[in-house]
Formats: structure tokens, C-alpha cells, sequence
């Protein structure tokens, strides 16, 4: 079963997000890609220009891979309090190897995450978060360009 996650619900849950999030913090990495569209949003929103992107393949389509991989480092060495952000935290193998990725690089540095989805039975759970995920999502900045064209 698939749920269709549209720009009004997102629009909603950021909101409701950042009523939930009570942490000051002076730079954003979003996960590409599914955080990409949440860390611009929270850029704007608290008026942070350190808004930045890391790289991790852990899933082709909807089929998760055995090895989640993570690149394309930010450089963070002005960074103090980081949140690290994502559409959501499914089996929490992407947010601990990015975590974990991070911290060794810039051990000086505090960080935190928030996602829209959480599932409860992730590897760990995100500091803040608005929903659980129940069923797989078809977020709208997924599936809205491609319209009823398939990605294969």
C-alpha cells in the first residue's frame, strides 16, 4: 500500500515541525535527496544560509540495498550546532551512517535531526519528527513531475 504525500500536508507538517524543534542551531545538512526539499524550507524559515546537502544511496526505488553509502561531505569546520534533516527515518541505516560519518569528521560540532516520517522500528529515532510512517510514501516531490510516466 502506498499513501501520496502532497505539498499541502508537507506544508503542514513543516510547520508543525518547527513548533516541535527547540534547539537553536546555526547550520543545515539535508539527505539527498529526500531532505533536500525540507532543509530549503527550514533554511528560509530560520533565516540560515548554512543550509547544505550530503550524499547516501541506501535504497533503489523502493528496494533497499544491502550497503547504505554516504559522500559528498559538507564542510562544516565553522559549524557548531548542526541539524541534520530527511523526508524520513526508515530503517535509521542512512541517519547513523551520516551521524556517525559526521561525528568523526567534526567531533567539535553537536548534532541533532528531525524528519517528517519515523518509523518505530528504526535503529534510532530522530530528535524531532511529526508522523509515523505507517504504509510507503509517495512524496509529492517524487512522483508529481513524472505524472503516470514510470522511472524505469
Amino acid at each position: 500500500m502506498h499513501y501520496y504525500y502532497g505539498y499541502d500536508e508537507f506544508l503542514k507538517d513543516s510547520k508543525e515541525l518547527t513548533e516541535r524543534i527547540n534547539w537553536k542551531f546555526d547550520t543545515i545538512i539535508g539527505i539527498a535527496r529526500g531532505g533536500l526539499t525540507l532543509s530549503h524550507f527550514l533554511g528560509e524559515y530560520y533565516n540560515i544560509r548554512e543550509v547544505y546537502a550530503i550524499n547516501t544511496i541506501g535504497y533503489e526505488n523502493t528496494q533497499k540495498l544491502e550497503n547504505t553509502k554516504v559522500f559528498n561531505l559538507p564542510n562544516l569546520e565553522n559549524a557548531k550546532n548542526v541539524l541534520i534533516v530527511d523526508d524520513i527515518v526508515d530503517s535509521g541505516d542512512t541517519l547513523n551512517l551520516v551521524l556517525e560519518t559526521l561525528l568523526k569528521e567534526y567531533p567539535s560540532a553537536t548534532f541533532k535531526s528531525a524528519a517528517l516520517f519515523y518509523k518505530p522500528t528504526a535503529s534510532i529515532k530522530p530528535n524531532w519528527y511529526v508522523q509515523e510512517a505507517k504504509v510507503w510514501i509517495d512524496f509529492f516531490w517524487t512522483v508529481d513531475l513524472l505524472g503516470n510516466k514510470s522511472r524505469e
